[in-house]
Formats: structure tokens, C-alpha cells, sequence
């Protein structure tokens, strides 16, 4: 109770039911945050298994395979795990439910993080970032500023490139495993919840060619 009033203290921003908000933090300096293929796929499963009005101890629950959530505290409509940062898009579900949800969350990750590496100390560059999508264009955009940041990892400057090549970040990106874009092209939706966002992209190729006009944005 007391971490919980000290976070709300630091917050600066209050989260409203129904209000969409883009979430984001990295490692404290810049540190790389997912070093293997298996903290990703923690991360990934705290992602699904922290969405829930229930308790939780997570060496309890093992994999989660018999773990029942019951009502989801957030609407998640997209993310990207980038190795020393996350993005999350959320609808605030419930009252307290991103302050909840991400408490579980970083605290989930950042106990496994420092057990596996024999660690102490932060994780985190602070408090966890917020921005409030109050805007439909800005929301629509958001979608593809996610779904997009895996095109650094490749080209760190592609927005200044104008010699990229874009036919190879959009394949890279499509085909990056740690984002939920490939949820929405697999149509197999697990983590997200897209029926509680606006239907900007009914189809695959909807959101293949919206990220590919935004690759050809010359921003030189």
C-alpha cells in the first residue's frame, strides 16, 4: 500500500474508464531489458497473465496453463518489445485498471529480470510513461508508430534514409515476433482485444498497406 500511494504521488497523470492511453518505458540507462529469446516470452506471458482482477503469485501459477483470468482490467489493442524499451496500447477498462495492470506487470518482469540475472536494484527508467490518445487520428497513428519500431533494429535511421529499402522493413516488421502485429495478421488474438478499438484495418493486407505508405513518407 504504501509503494501504491508513493507511485500515485509520482504519477502525473490520471487515467479515465474507456479512454484510450499509449504506455511506454525502458531500462534505467538505456539498459537492455530482454537479452534472450526467453525474456521476451516472460514479458509476453506477464503481458496476458497480469490482465486479471484476480491476485496473483506468479511461482504459483507456473505457466499459466490452468489459470483462469475471469474479467480482463484493461483492453490491449497493440504492443512492441524492443530490447531496451516497450510500447503498450490500452483502453482503461475498470477504474485503477492501467495503474493495477502495469504494477503487476513491472513488478512481475522486473522480480524475474533480477532473479535470472543475479541482480539488484531498478529495472526501469522510473515511473512508466503515458500518453492520453484523445484524438482519432492519434490513435490511428499510434498503430503504426508501434507496429513500426522494429524497422530500427535493422535501420536505426530509416526515417531519414531515403535510400531505404522498404519492401525489406516491411517484411522485417511482419515478421518480428514480439509485437502484436502478428496477432492481427494471424488473426489468433490472445493478448489483444481488438473489438473494443476502432476497426481502422478489417483486413491483413488493411495493415500492411498503412504501414507501408508510412515507410514511404520522406521525412528528409
Amino acid at each position: 500500500m504504501v509503494w501504491y500511494t508513493i507511485y500515485m504521488a509520482l504519477r502525473k497523470q490520471a487515467f479515465a474508464v474507456n479512454e484510450y492511453y499509449h504506455l511506454y518505458n525502458r531500462g534505467t540507462e538505456k539498459r537492455i531489458i530482454f537479452l534472450d529469446n526467453q525474456d521476451y516470452q516472460r514479458f509476453l506471458f506477464l503481458i496476458y497473465i497480469c490482465n486479471t482482477e484476480k491476485s496473483i503469485t506468479l511461482r504459483d501459477i507456473g505457466n499459466g496453463e490452468f489459470f483462469e483470468r475471469g474479467e480482463i482490467i484493461v483492453d490491449i489493442g497493440a504492443y512492441c518489445l524492443m530490447p531496451n524499451h516497450f510500447h503498450i496500447l490500452v483502453r482503461e477498462k475498470i477504474e485503477n485498471g492501467i495503474s493495477t495492470y502495469m504494477r503487476k506487470l513491472l513488478t512481475g518482469y522486473s522480480m524475474y529480470f533480477n532473479k535470472k540475472y543475479k541482480r539488484t536494484g531498478k529495472l526501469y527508467e522510473g515511473v512508466f510513461k503515458s500518453i492520453h490518445a484523445d484524438k482519432d487520428t492519434y490513435l490511428k497513428y499510434l498503430y503504426s508508430y508501434i507496429h513500426l519500431n522494429p524497422a530500427k533494429l535493422i535501420d536505426k535511421n530509416w526515417k531519414e534514409n531515403i535510400n531505404r529499402n522498404t519492401a525489406k522493413l516491411l517484411k522485417y516488421v511482419f515478421s518480428y515476433p514480439y509485437s502484436s502485429l502478428r496477432e492481427y495478421k494471424n488473426k489468433e488474438f490472445k493478448i489483444i482485444n481488438p473489438s473494443q478499438f476502432p476497426a481502422y484495418f478489417k483486413k491483413s493486407m488493411d495493415h500492411k498497406k498503412e504501414l507501408f505508405e508510412w515507410l514511404k513518407i520522406d521525412n528528409t
